[in-house]
Order: structure tokens, then C-alpha cells, then sequence
């Protein structure tokens, strides 16, 4: 699993320093907004190919 260059090792040193930071309730709305961006991004950069 590579997503911008992030292998799954450092994804799961982000997700657990997020755990941390905001807590468990936290965490599910700033992953669905943080989904939202990246489909967000992933659409506009397909209108430019």
C-alpha cells in the first residue's frame, strides 16, 4: 500500500500519533473529511489529463 509515497509502516505511526492527538471520538469525522479532500483532489487532478 503506497499512497503519496506513505508506505503502511508510516501510515501507522500517522493514524496512531492522530489517535493520540484527537482522541477516538474525533478521529472518524476528521477521516471522512479527510477522504472527502483527497476524492476532491483526485477528481480535479483527472480534469487535468
Amino acid at each position: 500500500m503506497n499512497i503519496f509515497g506513505i508506505g503502511l509502516p508510516e501510515m501507522a505511526v500517522i493514524m496512531t500519533v492522530a489517535l493520540l492527538i484527537f482522541g477516538p471520538k474525533k478521529l472518524p469525522e476528521i477521516g471522512r473529511s479527510m477522504g472527502k479532500a483527497v476524492r476532491g483532489f483526485q477528481e480535479a487532478s483527472k480534469e487535468f489529463e
